[in-house]
């Protein structure tokens, strides 16, 4: 029997994770219903708490294409944020493996399929991600090392000496045409097999958004799991339909309140309240050496905004503080664990 045979029968569900973005959702289901139907795959779509026509605009579109034997929406009473709706999604239906996805993502051809392959072939192999790609096919980072106090100097300083000194700890890894094991990567889409969240459980719903996915792939990494990317799976990430925080760091402009609080939770989780502090430090002596190195060379712009050294010190005294989201700079209800 061939390998897709066999992979037929996997019981798959795919999560797809919808805040106010219905057009988006369906575009990703249109890229999906063939491979789903020939899989057999069930399809979870999760409304985190949209407000609005979502949850009727996909259940128009799923009944008018025949697709509610295997697909459903289900509506979160209120936005809890990325891991929260993941985890309603996840919990909706057993399966042996899970594919989640940001509603910003377009399949192509056979990546589920490939996806499947690549975690039979391998049964220590708990979670695989796809190429993401912009849709004319360039690829995007998806795959990176594990944040580190010292990838906070890296990050802050903005400064090629500082990189070169450190390049062994920064974050980003290089686009790879082959299969690699990066310690972590982008949920923006991803596979995880089912034994993994019975063994680690599933992502923290204290994390509203960002840095989630970094620190499951923690704790799946510490219980002996590996992490692989899959460039044969090749899926479109379309970016920023759902969050702003990329194109505010790519701008300088302060991120919302929530990103800084997941930033400490997960120094804090991670690395204890030392880790956090360090984490901290370096990032304001980083911070400093682009201040100075901007008064010298005009032409030079801190990679971080103005009033951030004030943001990254977010609830350091209870670092395990869940942020209202409606208190912050935005209300965005989907990741991406573009991931980062």
């Amino acid at each position: 029997m061939s390998r897709l045979g066999a992979m037929v029968r996997v019981q798959l569900s795919i999560v797809i994770l919808n805040y106010r973005t219905p057009e988006l959702v369906v575009d990703c289901l249109e890229s999906l219903v063939a491979e789903a139907r020939e899989l057999r795959a069930n399809v979870v779509v999760v409304d985190n708490c949209s407000g609005d026509d979502s949850v009727e605009k996909i259940s128009d579109w799923i009944d008018s294409n025949q697709f509610r034997d295997l697909a459903r929406v289900v509506a979160a009473s209120a936005n809890g944020g990325f891991a929260s709706g993941i985890n309603m999604g996840v919990k909706e239906l057993a399966a042996d493996y899970y594919l989640l996805m940001n509603s910003d993502t377009l399949l192509r051809g056979g990546a589920i399929a490939s996806m499947l392959a690549a975690l039979a072939e391998d049964p220590k192999l708990g979670a695989v991600s796809p190429r993401l790609e912009w849709p004319d096919s360039t690829p995007q980072e998806s795959c990176f090392r594990f944040h580190t106090p010292a990838s906070e100097l890296i990050l802050s300083s903005g400064t090629g000496l500082v990189r070169r000194a450190l390049s062994s700890l920064e974050v980003p890894l290089r686009i790879s045409e082959t299969d690699t094991n990066p310690e972590w990567t982008s949920f923006a889409c991803i596979m995880i097999r089912q034994r993994v969240f019975e063994q680690v459980g599933l992502l923290d719903d204290g994390y509203f958004m960002y840095f989630e996915d970094v620190e499951f792939c923690h704790r799946a990494r510490r219980a002996g799991w590996k992490i692989a990317n899959h460039p044969a799976s090749r899926v479109v990430h379309l970016r920023g339909g759902s969050s702003s925080v990329k194109s505010n760091a790519e701008s300088r402009t302060r991120q919302p309140s929530y990103y800084y609080a997941s930033r400490t939770r997960y120094f804090y989780m991670v690395y204890g309240r030392l880790g956090l502090f360090a984490a901290n430090l370096l990032w304001t002596i980083g911070w400093l050496l682009a201040v100075v190195r901007s008064l010298v060379q005009s032409r030079f712009q801190p990679p971080a905004c103005r009033a951030e050294w004030r943001d990254i010190w977010t609830n350091f005294i209870s670092p395990m503080t869940r942020v209202d989201h409606r208190r912050g700079r935005s209300s965005l209800g989907l990741s991406q664990n573009e991931s980062p």
